[in-house]
């Protein structure tokens, strides 16, 4: 079953001495909450786009979307769908010629894709047994 979770929050520390980041998402309908731990340029791309702030030339998150688009696409949802070893795995699920795909994808970077859209964003249940 999945479950539909929201970006709650993104904590990006970036000074000399410390270079870490991470996104906590929300169950929409609930109260179960969970940190994935993340890359700083992800992590910004994450927050530039939920911001809404375009950059002047496009980078591989903006790239990526507009390809999708490009080639007649549309992403419909983003699945985070396992756990192992404590690593998260996600998949993007692309609607292409009437047809859904899915693609392997880490999920900061599904995320960054999703970002400032109104793309949902689904986590596996066993995976939130695992987390919470």
């Amino acid at each position: 079953m999945l479950v539909r979770m929201q970006l709650a929050r993104i904590v990006i520390v970036d000074s000399e001495n410390e270079k870490a980041s991470m996104i906590v998402l929300r169950e929409v309908d609930g109260d179960r909450a969970f940190p994935i731990l993340i890359g700083i340029n992800e992590a910004y791309a994450i927050d530039r786009r939920s911001k809404g702030q375009g950059l002047e030339r496009p980078l591989t998150h903006d790239l990526l979307l507009g390809l999708i688009e490009g080639l007649g696409g549309k992403l419909e949802r983003i699945v985070i769908n396992e756990l192992k070893e404590q690593t998260f795995y996600a998949r993007l699920v692309i609607r292409l010629n009437g047809e859904l795909r899915e693609i392997d994808s880490r999920p900061s970077d599904a995320l960054a894709l999703g970002a400032g859209t109104s793309v949902p964003v689904f986590v596996d249940e066993s995976v939130l047994n695992e987390v919470c």
